[in-house]
């Protein structure tokens, strides 16, 4: 039965988002109807022959087009957390059109012409800085999508970003099939020698859900990594270890369709990026991408990079080095093959520090981990955050809210498991911005998703160390979103902030769960409840940096390859497999089997936006580990550095103002200086060949 837009939940603006009530068959009619009232808006605008002013112009737009961007925003997100076929069908079905619009937006020389008079108007000397930094974006953005192309060009160019959207989404779907179409049992209990109890547990149950006799292992991360880490058995860890490798590929793997090979999308999606970049006149796809971020060029980037790799590769090589001698004489693992890396570094660990990740994972029960995540956030801004209701599109979602003195600052939903329906990995993503309507203000709303293990056996989850970094980055971005004081909603929150900046809120946050004052408060043994011995926190620390070198240059070898890949690369005569093995030759220690095909599952830039940006991830550890190093400073001589006082200064120079200003100003405000690597290196243990 399809609703009408009259009576569709996804129209209803006042409040929260209706999970309760939204369904896909309401997705088509209230977008419609949605994209029909914004044109209108845009028609009236574009004609009206007064000059354009900021109320009379700018906020028609931002109001009607805040109404279909949270409309789509929930079918986005339901497309990510949710992917039957139903919400698949939904959001697909209605994708080509949204881009299209946005694509026509783009390009309208009309509209463009009103923002340019707006600019060169005695009025824009009158607004306040957010909304000057506004109206440059959005020439900035007139100009990357188009609107100066000669008109016959248009067409072509709306087509290209609709193809590029397209695309984009059938590459997350075809990686979400063939992982979920995967599945090994294993029958013999012999092989299961080395798994932690709640992996053996949670694989037995998965059997059962279906029917057969045995433990079923998949290849979604709750399951694969423990295998991979732990398992005894070379076998099973060499069987995930190609599932794995192979998914969305064109290598027959017994379990992927051809329908689901990345290779062909991937190779499109270069191919329409190269081309926008040439009708936009810059060299390559790289240029268009920094248009909007911190760094200024290319070769500044490539430089960064490079760099870097040349301070890490010795501290790379001597880590691999360790592992290959430990494998042959402790373990009698040689050669050391890639399925065994994961699990000779765990017991390389376990013997250099004596403690395993398993044993930490038994201190970190989920509700304890949330209670001092909470705490953590409450002593560095001075807020309270408390359960709230709210409709949620999972029974396993919750739901929070963040006061101040009494007064709502944001609310946050927290969907913490994995499942078959949803996408892996970790995000944050808005659901509501804060924005000032009249004389009233809308509170922030945010979705932090992860896909943790669940719970096992009526027993509460437990966290490995990593996850609890996961969770408290994703807060981080959330926190970006949440604590903004910015009224005007493209700059509020995390909008219009360089794209290179995003990560630095969320890589800070991953810094205390390296504090001995923040880790004891999350901790409590899933059997006894006691609480984390000093020691085993101490061998933590000890290990913090293990393997570091290898981790770093790995980051850097995406990062590299990502953006060689849209420079100068050509899909039509060049192999991307061969880009990404000069790549390695340059930067890596760790060199996967040829038939590893890691380009066919790298979402982050065929999927999720960080095309020629997956290098933020590094840029934005040097602002991110500097920005620490104040409360370092600050907090250390008064015993923790939950210091309130740098906290105060951090949510007004870096959390508060957005994308109201420039990120590298922000962060020269907080920290009086230029960022500086050196924190990073001090806190990667890479200093000191």
């Amino acid at each position: 039965m399809t609703t009408t837009p009259a009576t569709s939940p996804l129209l209803e603006f006042s409040g929260l988002p209706r999970f309760d009530a939204i369904t896909p068959a309401h997705v088509e009619p209230a977008v419609r109807s949605l994209l029909e009232a914004l044109r209108a808006t845009v028609q009236r605008l574009q004609d009206d022959p007064a000059p354009a002013t900021w109320d009379s112009f700018v906020e028609p737009i931002e109001n009607d087009g805040e109404r279909l961007g949270r409309a789509w925003g929930i079918a986005a997100h339901m497309h990510s957390v949710m992917d039957t076929p139903e919400w698949r069908e939904a959001y697909n079905a209605m994708l080509p059109e949204v881009t299209r619009f946005y694509a026509e937006l783009g390009q309208n020389l009309k509209l463009f012409e009103k923002y340019k008079s707006i600019r060169n108007s005695p009025e824009f000397a009158t607004l306040s800085p957010a909304r000057q930094r506004i109206i440059d974006n959005e020439l900035r953005g007139f100009r990357l999508s188009g609107a100066e192309l000669p008109d016959d060009q248009k067409p072509r160019f709306q087509e290209i970003q609709e193809e590029m959207a397209g695309l984009g989404a059938k590459f997350s779907e075809n990686l979400l099939d063939a992982t979920n179409a995967f599945s090994h049992v294993v029958t013999d209990e012999a092989e299961l020698a080395g798994l932690p109890a709640d992996v053996i547990a949670a694989a037995r149950e998965a059997a059962e859900k279906t029917g057969i006799a045995g433990w079923k292992f998949s290849l979604k991360m709750p399951s694969y990594l423990p295998v991979m880490q732990y398992a005894d058995s070379r076998a099973l860890r060499a069987t995930l270890y190609r599932a794995y490798a192979t998914r969305a590929a064109e290598i027959d793997n017994g379990f992927s369709k051809p329908e689901w090979d990345n290779g062909p999308l991937i190779a499109q999606l270069l191919a329409l990026r190269a081309e926008e970049a040439r009708m936009l006149g810059y060299r390559h796809y790289a240029d268009v991408s920094l248009v909007p971020k911190m760094a200024e060029s290319t070769e500044q980037v490539l430089g960064f990079l490079r760099e870097l790799a040349v301070k890490a590769k010795p501290f790379a090589e001597r880590d691999l080095e360790e592992l290959k001698a430990f494998a042959k004489t402790e373990l009698q693992l040689d050669p050391l093959e890639p399925w065994d890396v994961a699990y000779v570094s765990e017991k390389l660990r376990v013997a250099r520090y004596a403690f395993s990740e398993q044993e930490v994972k038994e201190y970190l029960p989920e509700p304890k981990v949330l209670a001092g995540l909470f705490k953590v956030v409450e002593k560095l801004y001075q807020v309270r955050i408390a359960p709230d209701t709210g409709p949620v599109w999972h029974p396993d979602v919750r739901f929070f809210r963040i006061e101040r003195d009494g007064a709502l600052i944001g609310q946050f939903y927290l969907d913490l498991y994995a499942r078959d329906t949803k996408k892996g990995g970790a995000w944050m993503d808005s659901a509501i911005t804060r924005r000032r309507v009249g004389d009233a203000v809308e509170t922030p709303v945010a979705y932090l998703v992860c896909n943790f293990p669940g719970p096992v056996g009526g027993k509460p989850a437990t966290f490995s160390h990593d996850d609890v970094i996961t969770l408290f980055h994703e807060t981080g971005h959330g926190l970006h979103h949440l604590l903004t004081r910015v009224d005007d909603l493209a700059v509020s929150g995390i909008h219009g902030v360089e794209w290179d900046a995003v990560e630095l809120p969320s890589q800070f946050m991953e810094n205390f769960c390296w504090e001995w004052d923040v880790v004891r408060e999350m901790t409590a043994h899933a059997e006894t409840g006691a609480p984390l011995p000093r020691e085993l926190f101490d061998k933590m620390l000890a290990a913090k940096n293990f393997q570091s070198g290898m981790q770093t240059v790995r980051q850097l070898e995406f990062s590299l390859f990502d953006l060689l890949l849209h420079m100068d690369f050509d899909p039509a005569s060049q192999r991307v497999m061969d880009l990404l093995a000069e790549v390695r030759k340059e930067v890596a220690v760790l060199v996967p089997p040829e038939w590893h095909r890691f380009p066919n599952s790298f979402s982050h830039i065929f999927a999720g936006g960080y095309a020629a940006g997956y290098y933020s991830y590094k840029w934005a550890e040097v602002l991110s580990a500097d920005a620490f190093a104040a409360f370092e400073e600050s907090g250390r001589p008064k015993g923790s550095v939950l210091d309130a006082e740098t906290g105060e200064r951090f949510w007004n120079e870096i959390l508060a103002v957005g994308g109201s200003r420039p990120a590298l100003d922000s962060f020269k405000a907080f920290r009086g200086r230029e960022p500086q690597v050196d924190a990073l290196l001090r806190h990667s243990g890479m200093v000191g060949a």
